[in-house]
Order: structure tokens, then C-alpha cells, then sequence
């Protein structure tokens, strides 16, 4: 069976002791396979999901799983995904865990730290996809070794999907693998990315459990003019228009809207939080919420994102040379969209917010909506039995992401999906997609034991 140490003795292994850190030869391996993984470049542009795919595909190899157990494949050289699986007894249908291979683009120029290099530095591990998605992908893998090693027999078939292009991409792992090999995926359910752990100055709010999200989309601004030369400027010019558009994006707010997960959410928030802030919490819960709660709210991105659908301008293209008037001007706005909405409805609320006929608002790229995940009482209470083991008197809180994840397309697919990682990391600095992207020492191995637990729990 997995090894399970105290939550104390993970602590003495993992804090600091006269500049060095004393690691379990189970632990240094798992860091290992970390930093592998970090160290292949699995972006869009100029990467490889593949690479990472097969080096997992190694380590379960000399493990001991078989060719038959192992399965690297996807519909393009570059775009592997692997699927591996340990045998159950069958007494129950399948455990499914989930990570995904790939990261954003990182630009050597824009970090810090060589982004594609494994940094260990002032109790952090950097790295692009450190913390999204190489940190779950590790500890997964991590786990199955483990079972194998220790000839454990679990109660149900135990899977393992590493999958290409979440972050995006035209070929997503999971939604290929559901299309063309669900008898490879099919699960009772599945434990993915988008839950996690809250810190804030260093102390541990809530463990959360993902069970819906907002769905991701894109529209373009689109302004095109006559143009002409530049020695001639009239008011009507493309990237005024566009620049008054994103003004009134900017100063425009979607209405609150809480859910059933968000209105627990917010309601343990308030609990946890205390003071003003926890105030503000309990304030946004009445009906009508209070007008200066919700302004107050705002002000912090993780719970102004939970309040209401979000749009923000993320690319900006215009003009054709530095002597003549635009001819286009075009924006790029990303919206992550309440459940229960659909894009054509925000792209008229975009439309009427802009109030200018000369800028065209068309959605890019379909997106997928997806229904939340019950919330399962037997589930919830062996994640809170187990998160309370390792970290007592820190709440499980069910949540809604924020971003989009790719426990939309299990969900869309009747198997329910579950973003549960036992990752801690500070609110107010998540570098996920950004510069500098870290996952801190401890909390990464404290992940791993909790995952590791966990996947005891929902197999013995």
C-alpha cells in the first residue's frame, strides 16, 4: 500500500535545516519527474506534449507496467497524450486522475528565471506550468509508481490521463480521447486541477473542491475604416474608436450573480475572513446584495470573478503603416462566463455597453459550457476527513473556477469531475500563466500527500 507518513514528519523533511532539505527517496523522485517535466517545452507555438507524454511513459515502464498498460496517442505528432492503468478488483467502476501536459508561452525575455529550467530557490520550485498543470501531472504519476511498487490491489480500475492542449490549442487530449477512445477514459469520476488551497500572510484559509466553472470564450473588436494619410487625420479613425470601446468595456461591470456553490462559497468565505472584508462577504449574500460591498469586492479579483461574468482586453492589433490612417483596428476580449448563460447573450451586453455601431462584436471560437458536479456527500466527506488529517481546522469549501479547465468535458460527458489538488498557494500572489509561475516546497509536498491519501481513500 502507499506509504503514508504524519503530516509532522512531511514538515521536518521538507522545512529547511541549516540551508539543506532532508527528502524521502519516494519524495525525491516525485521532485525528479517534477523537474523533467518542467524541462520540456510542451507550449503551443513550438513544443511537444509528446516528449513529456513518453518520459512519463519511461518511469511506469520501469515500474513495471506493460505495454498493455501504457497507451501514448493523439492526432498529431506533437499532441500525445498518455493513459495508463493499474487493475482493480472491480468492485468499483474506474478513478480517473487527470493532468494536463501542456503550459502558456513563457518568454525568457519577460521572466526573471530561465522559464523552461527547474529552479528551486527561497523555498519555491519555478517553472512554467510549476504550478498549472506539471505539479498534479508529477503527483499522479508519482502515485501510480507507487502502487505498482507495492503490489497494491485497489478496489477499482485506477487511471491516469495526461492530455494535451488545456491551456489551448486545436487538440484538446481530453475531448479527443472521450471522441475516439472513451473506453480508455471512462470513469466514476475524475480528479482534475481547479480546486486547490488558500493561503493568505501565511495562513491556511480552506481547501477547496471545484465542482463547476465559468466557461471561457473570446470576442473580437473589430473597427475598419477608408483610412488615408496620415498628414490628414479626422476623427473618425479606427483605433479611436476601438480605444473608446475598451474604455467603456473597462469601466463596465456584468451584475452579480451567485449560484448555489458560490453562495456557500462566499457565505465560509465570510466565516474565514472576518473583519471588514468577512463583513463584505456576508453582505453580498442578501438580496438585493449591498451596493458598497459589492464595489468594496471588486477590488479583489478572486471574489469580484465569483460575483459575475468577467471581460478583459488581452490583444491589441491596428494599422498597416506608421504614415497612413488605420484602416482596422482590432481588440482581443476574453470573458469568463456565469454557468447558465450563454456568449450570445454577453456579446449583445458587450455590444450595448460599447453603444458605437462602427465596432463589431463577433464571437472567435466556439466555447463549451458544462453543468456542475453533485455535490456528493460520500466524496466531500473523505476529502474533509483527509484534508482535516493533514491540516486541522482548515475548511473544504466547494468552489467554482474561475477559469475554464478540462473537467468541462467529463462533466459534458456524464462522468463527474472534481478539481481537488491539496495545493496551497498565496491569493494575492498566483503566478499561474504569469511571470515567474511558482508552487512553494512545502506546499508541494504537502499536495503530494494529500493526493496520495486521498486516491488510498477512494480505492481501499
Amino acid at each position: 500500500m502507499i506509504r503514508i507518513l504524519p503530516l509532522f514528519l512531511i514538515l521536518l523533511l521538507v522545512a529547511p535545516a541549516r540551508g539543506e532539505v532532508e527528502l524521502s527517496a519516494d519524495q525525491l523522485y516525485v521532485r525528479d519527474i517534477y523537474a523533467e517535466l518542467i524541462a520540456i517545452d510542451t507550449t503551443e507555438a513550438h513544443g511537444s506534449t509528446t516528449k513529456a507524454a513518453e518520459a512519463v511513459a519511461a518511469h511506469l515502464r520501469t515500474a513495471g507496467y506493460t505495454d498493455d498498460e501504457i497507451r501514448a496517442l493523439g492526432p498529431k505528432p506533437a499532441k500525445g497524450n498518455l493513459v495508463a492503468r493499474l487493475a482493480g478488483s472491480g468492485e468499483n467502476k474506474p478513478l480517473l486522475l487527470l493532468a494536463h501536459l501542456d503550459v502558456v508561452e513563457a518568454k525568457r525575455e519577460d521572466w526573471t528565471v530561465d522559464p523552461f529550467q527547474f529552479l528551486e530557490r527561497d523555498g519555491f520550485f519555478y517553472g512554467r506550468g510549476s504550478l498549472d498543470d506539471k505539479a498534479m501531472a508529477a503527483i499522479f504519476t508519482g502515485i501510480m509508481l507507487r502502487l505498482k511498487r507495492d503490489g497494491v490491489q485497489p478496489n477499482r480500475d485506477v487511471i491516469l490521463a495526461l492530455t494535451a492542449d488545456e491551456e489551448g490549442g486545436p487538440d484538446n487530449g481530453v475531448d479527443w480521447l472521450l471522441k475516439n477512445h472513451r473506453d480508455l477514459v471512462d470513469a466514476a469520476m475524475v480528479i482534475n486541477e481547479g480546486g486547490g488551497g488558500r493561503i493568505r500572510g501565511g495562513r491556511y484559509l480552506m481547501n477547496g473542491v471545484q465542482a463547476a466553472e465559468k466557461t471561457y470564450t473570446n470576442f473580437r473588436l473589430e473597427v475598419t475604416n477608408k483610412g488615408g494619410h496620415s498628414s490628414l487625420p479626422t476623427r473618425d479613425n479606427a483605433i479611436y474608436h476601438l480605444a473608446h470601446a475598451l474604455s467603456r468595456i473597462e469601466a463596465f461591470d456584468f451584475p452579480v450573480e451567485l449560484n448555489e456553490i458560490t453562495r456557500g462559497f462566499f457565505a465560509a468565505a465570510a466565516r474565514i475572513e472576518g473583519g471588514t472584508l468577512g463583513a463584505d462577504l456576508a453582505a453580498v449574500l442578501i438580496s438585493p446584495p449591498s451596493a458598497s460591498a459589492v464595489e468594496r469586492l471588486g477590488e479583489y479579483p478572486e471574489y469580484n470573478s465569483l460575483m459575475r461574468t468577467t471581460c478583459v482586453a488581452t490583444m491589441l492589433e491596428g494599422g498597416h503603416a506608421p504614415n497612413a490612417l488605420p484602416q482596422m483596428a482590432r481588440a482581443n476580449i476574453n470573458c469568463r462566463v456565469l454557468p447558465g448563460h450563454k456568449p450570445e447573450e454577453v456579446r449583445q451586453q458587450l455590444v450595448d455597453a460599447i453603444d458605437d455601431e462602427q465596432v463589431i462584436v463577433s464571437e472567435t471560437e466556439p466555447s463549451t459550457a458544462a453543468p456542475a458536479s453533485p455535490i456528493d456527500a460520500e466524496l466531500m466527506q473523505t476529502i474533509m476527513q483527509v484534508s482535516e488529517g493533514m491540516w486541522p481546522n482548515v475548511p473544504v469549501v466547494p468552489t467554482m473556477s474561475t477559469g475554464a479547465s478540462d473537467s468541462r468535458y467529463f462533466r459534458n460527458a456524464g462522468i463527474p469531475a472534481y478539481g481537488v489538488s491539496g495545493l496551497f498557494v498565496d491569493v494575492d500572489d498566483i503566478r499561474a500563466h504569469g511571470r515567474d509561475e511558482r508552487l512553494g516546497v512545502r506546499q508541494f509536498f504537502e499536495g503530494n500527500e494529500f493526493l496520495s491519501r486521498l486516491v488510498t481513500a477512494l480505492t481501499k
